[in-house]
């Protein structure tokens, strides 16, 4: 039976649009949180090694890296809804098996398959851009942007929540049930885009960019543990090299590529997806140092102590002030330009990590700091989307966005990399344990301030939009002579 099948009067429909949508992102972000309170007691609770468990998140990672641009451009040729469905249904039937099972190889795949939700965010973009008025485009996708951070900051208090008072299975039902909710609402409410990109789609580009990607992330998400000089990693790196080359020039050649790589090289698409992996890398910096700081013990004399759930009740005012903040954002692009906002995003950023290199000992400090890099992080990634729709014409969106997600899931994944090797560096020993010194969480305060510099500096160098700012009406007629 068909959502169709369920009048929903066109008024209705156009109103839950965004706040279903908004809600699925959300529920992409929570299933990539939760899990983390969890890590340190997965190894008692399955029986697997540390090294094993940590697969859960690295799983999920390399899934989501390489089906978020799959999915995107399945989307714009079969239909948005459609492959969207796809999504949350994987994710959903992950969040089950995960509640199923206490075997980590199971508990592994089970999170592979939940990465397929971070291709709701691109294609969630890509729909609104096709059934929303232009005149209301710019505040939805900043809005659609936002969730990224309003999921990661409710996911990871339920999840510690959860994990405190019941057994981790709940939390995983929860989720089970959370996915099934956004699923039928999107099912009932979001309606098929007309809008096609007819082609074949490119099962060797699909295969040569999964290879390329997983050797590139697994390199990045292990170096640490393996060695960065160790010949694995460096063998991943080369594969990595060797099959994105071919990748790439399979894609020049072929008649209906995966990726249309002559449209992602061009500076109107291209520095934005450089801008993308900056802001990434910067972004994560904050949430990854900010709850190993205030969790640390008293006696370091920077530490706060506090437990996992308060951890996570300090990350919910960055939450809410990325959802608060999103119809700013959005004003500010239509009135400026959504390159004015991507590059005051970059500022606000590196003000904020200024704020936690000037203090990190005091929690309101702590707070208003993590704030400040929350507020430049909704200026900067509400942004982005709104660059790439008016780049690319309308059967490029959802493909454009999720390459675009793409490159923020890799600056995620190399910050990752980068502040557990600057803080493996700087460590002192605390009650007979080394712990991180705070020269090392203010040294990854100053590389993610520096790196949103950076992002910043590229935001100035996107070519200005030649269409006519504010209402954003021009945006799909100039897309559309691009078809």
């Amino acid at each position: 039976m068909d959502a169709a099948a369920i009048p929903v009067p066109p008024r209705l429909r156009e109103r839950l649009t965004v706040p279903v949508l908004a809600f699925g992102g959300i529920l992409m972000a929570v299933m990539q949180t939760v899990v983390v309170p969890l890590l340190p007691d997965l190894p008692r609770l399955t029986g697997a090694s540390p090294g094993a468990v940590s697969w859960m998140v690295t799983a999920t990672l390399l899934a989501g890296a390489v089906l978020t641009p799959v999915l995107g451009r399945a989307g714009d040729m079969y239909g948005k809804r459609r492959v969207l469905l796809i999504a949350l249904a994987l994710m959903t039937v992950g969040s089950v098996l995960c509640a199923l099972t206490s075997d980590i190889r199971v508990l592994i795949a089970a999170r592979a398959l939940q990465g397929a939700a971070a291709a709701v965010v691109p294609l969630s973009i890509s729909i609104l851009r096709d059934e929303l008025p232009p005149h209301r485009t710019h505040s939805a996708v900043a809005l659609m942007s936002s969730t990224v951070g309003v999921g990661a900051a409710l996911g990871l208090p339920l999840a510690a929540l959860i994990v405190q008072y019941a057994n981790w299975h709940v939390m995983f039902w929860a989720t089970s049930a959370l996915g099934a909710l956004g699923l039928a609402l999107a099912w009932w409410a979001v309606r098929e885009s007309p809008v096609r990109a007819p082609g074949r789609f490119d099962a060797l580009g699909t295969l040569g960019l999964a290879a390329g990607l997983a050797g590139l992330l697994l390199g990045v998400s292990q170096g640490g543990q393996w060695g960065w000089a160790g010949a694995r990693v460096v063998g991943l790196f080369a594969g990595a090299v060797v099959v994105l080359g071919l990748w790439a020039w399979q894609q020049l050649r072929t008649a209906s590529p995966l990726v249309d790589l002559r449209l992602a090289v061009g500076r109107r698409v291209g520095l934005p997806h450089v801008a993308a992996f900056f802001t990434g890398f910067a972004f994560y910096a904050n949430s990854l140092v900010t709850a190993q700081l205030v969790q640390a013990p008293v006696a370091t004399g920077y530490g706060l102590g506090l437990s996992i759930v308060a951890t996570g009740l300090c990350m919910l005012p960055s939450g809410v002030i990325m959802l608060l903040f999103s119809p700013v954002s959005a004003r500010i692009s239509a009135a400026r330009g959504p390159r004015v906002t991507l590059a005051a995003g970059g500022v606000v950023l590196a003000l904020g990590y200024a704020v936690r290199i000037a203090d990190s000992t005091d929690l309101w400090v702590v707070l208003v700091g993590a704030a400040v890099v929350s507020t430049g992080t909704t200026l900067a990634y509400s942004a982005l989307p709104t660059l790439i729709l008016r780049a690319v014409p309308p059967g490029a969106t959802a493909s454009a966005n999720g390459v675009n997600v793409l490159m923020r899931t890799i600056g995620q994944a190399v910050s990752s990399a980068a502040v557990a090797a600057v803080l493996v560096h700087h460590t002192t020993r605390v009650g007979g344990a080394e712990v991180p010194t705070l020269s090392g969480y203010q040294l990854a305060f100053a590389m993610a301030g520096t790196v949103a510099l950076v992002a910043t500096a590229v935001a100035l160098t996107v070519p200005s939009d030649p269409a006519p700012q504010g209402a954003g009406a021009a945006v799909p007629t100039v897309a559309a002579k691009g078809v």
